[in-house]
């Protein structure tokens, strides 16, 4: 059995808090910011921001105290029932946080590769059916191990976590990881080099033709802003996978648990990527970052000596009022 010195164990637990904490304030914020303001709520990207942050949100309302725990005594004491619930919810979010950012890159792939189709595609019920299909495959793979029909949920013993078990000497681990990891990565990996190279094209003709009329300006800044905002939405990408990748390269060079410290600061590294979302969104997109300012003005976090513009002033004066 794996047993962390107590300087690891306070370090695991203290993180663990942290996350649990700044993750469910930071993600509530962006959730009720995105929600509340109609100008963001009524973009199709807005849907799948939306589901990257409320599966971010169960992570740490649910995972992260039951780790606190578990870290802070050295061992499980929570009971079996939980102890299945932990891992249905950590790799069924961990799942819906990837196909997610799959849905955000192919409506950014859509507009700015296919912009006449998108208002096509991009339907309120075509967005429903999309969002629906991520939950559902990523909790529904889990009622698999959950019922033990494929795998089972417990106890590893040897690491005192509750995770996906071997059951009759199989388990949809791997499965789980190629497709609801490796392969989506694949795809968001592929659909930005085709964004990019696209738009860095479109800006060559544009330097090359330039023009007085308001037609060529518009286009300008309209292809300006979205690529603000794709590259926004691929920091996110970037930075969780610098937040999962050391945990999936231990799991793989250590899969016995040899460095346990080793696996406790990926983990914690990987935890983090449920808080750093809303700072991306607030650093990188205007929009988010005047929705975020609104909504903490009116709940009255703080005061300022400067007049606040109302988030529908501040969207008219733009030149062009898109995502």
């Amino acid at each position: 059995m794996v047993m962390f010195t107590p300087g690891i164990s306070i370090f695991a637990t203290i993180s663990a808090i942290f996350v649990f904490v700044f993750g469910i304030i930071g993600n509530l914020l962006t959730i009720t910011a995105l929600l509340k303001y109609h100008k963001l709520r009524k973009h199709p990207t807005t849907a799948f921001v939306l589901s990257l942050s409320i599966s971010d949100l169960f992570f740490c309302a649910v995972n992260m105290p039951l780790t606190a725990i578990r870290f802070h005594n050295q061992k499980w004491t929570l009971g079996d029932d939980l102890c299945k619930v932990f891992p249905v919810f950590f790799y069924g979010n961990v799942a819906v946080s990837v196909l997610s950012m799959v849905g955000l890159t192919i409506n950014r792939y859509t507009l700015i590769l296919h912009p006449s189709r998108y208002s096509k595609i991009y339907t309120p019920l075509s967005l429903c059916l999309q969002l629906f299909m991520i939950w559902a495959f990523s909790f529904g793979i889990m009622l698999l191990p959950l019922f033990e029909i494929w795998g089972r949920l417990g106890l590893d013993e040897e690491t005192f976590s509750c995770t996906i078990l071997k059951k009759n000497d199989t388990s949809p681990k791997k499965f789980i990881f190629l497709f609801g990891v490796l392969v989506p990565c694949i795809i968001i990996s592929i659909s930005y080099s085709c964004i990019f190279c696209t738009v860095h094209k479109q800006r060559a003709k544009l330097k090359a033709h330039s023009s007085n009329s308001s037609s060529r300006i518009e286009s300008f800044f309209r292809s300006k802003e979205d690529c603000r905002l794709t590259l926004t939405l691929l920091t996110i990408y970037v930075c969780f996978l610098v937040c999962f990748f050391p945990l999936m390269i231990a799991n793989v060079i250590d899969d016995d648990g040899s460095y346990a410290n080793l696996h406790v600061f990926a983990s914690v590294l990987a935890w983090m990527s449920a808080v750093i979302n809303p700072l991306i969104y607030a650093i990188g997109s205007q929009n988010y970052r005047h929705a975020y300012t609104k909504l903490l003005s009116e709940l009255c976090f703080w005061k300022t000596n400067v007049e606040l513009r109302s988030f529908d002033e501040v969207n008219k004066s733009r030149t062009v009022d898109h995502l």
